[in-house]
């Protein structure tokens, strides 16, 4: 799947940067287990955990023929989301 990003004008670098997060990391959560979410207008919330431990929020738009993807951005949940989405993976898995 090919995966394109949000990149920033000025410094042509993924937006995702400026929130401290990497393409890597992005991809484990985009490939990995979590939740997803409709979002505004046509994109996704695709919420999960890297390899590393840390617990992402990616917003994201599927191409229409479902090869690819558009990382709107990226960024780490805050302590509420988190608790809240461990809780929900908790209750999954019983």
């Amino acid at each position: 799947m090919e995966i394109r990003y949000n990149r920033d004008p000025e410094t042509r670098l993924p937006h995702i940067y400026d929130h401290g997060v990497s393409e890597h990391e992005v991809e484990e959560v985009l490939r990995g287990l979590g939740e997803d979410y409709p979002a505004r207008r046509d994109s996704r919330l695709k919420m999960g955990q890297t390899a590393a431990g840390r617990y992402l929020q990616v917003f994201y738009v599927p191409d229409e023929d479902g090869a690819a993807l558009f990382v709107i951005t990226a960024f780490e949940m805050n302590d509420k989301r988190k608790k809240a989405f461990r809780r929900r993976q908790r209750r999954k898995q019983r």
